[in-house]
């Protein structure tokens, strides 16, 4: 949805400086909760406190996988007293994510730090992972051995994958991943309402990465209510993101301006049909059979139009090349359509990388559109943590399949600068 930010906050995907671990940050100390390291109870998985194994005195690297989202359906309900947007959106994590690293600093280090490897990214000063870990060390801080002190600093390794600003949910799905990160790195815990609200303060999508799995979102994005998953084979996604970032908070201004859907109420209608549907037990087949009713279940479609020259042409050309609706993912550009199997969706993204190539589908923003094949997730498997020496029986993080078929740098190579997300912001 990427519709609406927390607080004002800004998103940021990216990487950056080191930031000073004392520095606090939002949610409240109530809800901390004192870690009991590894195998112990900690939340989320965990390593000893000081990110180091009693045992062996070996450094711990907590992995968490960032899935993407997809908007199924986005219905704008009204405009809150706040400034913010109602919405109703049914939400699904992605194979295709990012991968977070977190591990304790060397002793004496003061500041956190984020490197970023993957795909190219704008420069920033600010970014959600340091400040998820600056603000969930702020609550955790009140509980912790030795308080008035801090939870020592972290360094994290972001592996980017899914696009910025695209509708994807990228910076804030880094974001919860650094939450339960931090958490486990430091053998903490958290209750679940100061999870929340730490999640909350960071972005309007946050809470929805925290649940994992399907959900039905509503108010700005803070209330998020898990829905069962979907019968049979995962259904399989063809994303086609266009290079040309768009801001969330300029597509909602532009529905405010009046760039609406002709037909008032038609997507909150299908969000409540799929959503009652999803909550009695519904299958993949069922939802492919919906394609068309959910091309046009999402109300920023015009919005986001509106403000890409070019883009209905685009979305025109690619339904005509797939020979099936194409629908938009949050506030957009990404485009994605659904599929019966992963195979098909592969074959998928072979024809419009053909098609950006000779022309037949035309072009917008920088150059050739992102395209990659992957699945709606399940429910996610434990989170793993492993030694940074890599000691014989260590338990090794888990594959990250992302089912994307670019090389591993992703387009453009590595960089380790810094990237800008879309904000995250309904207002």
């Amino acid at each position: 949805m990427s519709g609406g930010g927390g607080s004002g906050a800004r998103s940021g995907d990216g990487s950056g400086g080191g930031r000073r671990f004392g520095d606090g940050g939002p949610g409240g100390g109530s809800g901390a909760r004192r870690g009991s390291g590894p195998g112990s109870g900690a939340s989320d998985g965990g390593a000893s406190d000081g990110g180091s194994d009693g045992a062996s005195g070996a450094r711990i690297h907590v992995v968490r996988f960032a899935p993407a989202k997809l908007n199924l359906t986005l219905a704008v309900t009204g405009k809150r007293d706040d400034g913010y947007h109602s919405l109703h959106s049914i939400m699904v994590p992605l194979s295709l994510g990012d991968a977070l690293t977190v591990a304790a600093t060397p002793a004496g280090a003061t500041r956190d730090s984020l490197q970023v490897s993957g795909l190219v990214l704008p420069a920033k000063s600010d970014n959600l992972v340091l400040r998820a870990i600056i603000a969930t060390r702020a609550a955790v801080a009140p509980a912790w051995p030795g308080a008035p002190a801090f939870p020592p600093a972290l360094a994290a390794r972001l592996a980017k994958r899914i696009p910025v600003a695209a509708g994807l949910g990228g910076g804030s799905s880094d974001a919860a991943a650094a939450i339960r990160a931090a958490l486990a790195a430091w053998g903490a815990a958290l209750d679940p309402e100061a999870t929340a609200a730490v999640a909350a303060s960071l972005g309007s999508d946050v809470p929805f990465f925290l649940a994992g799995t399907a959900a039905l979102v509503t108010g700005r994005g803070e209330s998020v209510e898990p829905l069962p998953e979907i019968g049979g084979e995962p259904p399989a996604v063809l994303l086609v993101t266009p290079q040309l970032p768009l801001s969330t908070a300029a597509v909602f201004k532009a529905y405010a301006d009046g760039a609406r859907e002709p037909e008032a109420g038609l997507a909150r209608n299908t969000s409540e049909r799929l959503a009652a549907e999803i909550r009695a037990g519904t299958t993949s087949a069922a939802l492919l059979a919906r394609a068309e009713e959910l091309a046009s279940a999402n109300d920023l479609r015009q919005a986001a139009a509106s403000l890409v020259p070019g883009l209905r042409t685009f979305v025109t050309a690619l339904e005509r090349l797939l020979d099936r609706p194409v629908c938009q993912s949050g506030s957009g550009p990404t485009m994605w359509s659904l599929y019966a199997s992963l195979a098909e969706a592969r074959k998928a993204v072979r024809f419009v990388r053909l098609a950006a190539v000779n022309g037949t589908l035309p072009l917008i923003g920088t150059g050739e559109p992102f395209v990659a094949a992957t699945t709606i997730a399940g429910r996610p498997t434990s989170p793993l943590v492993q030694p940074a020496d890599g000691s014989e029986g260590a338990i090794r993080p888990r594959s990250v399949h992302n089912w994307v078929e670019i090389d591993d740098q992703g387009p453009g190579g590595t960089s380790d600068g810094q990237m800008e997300s879309k904000g995250d912001k309904s207002q």
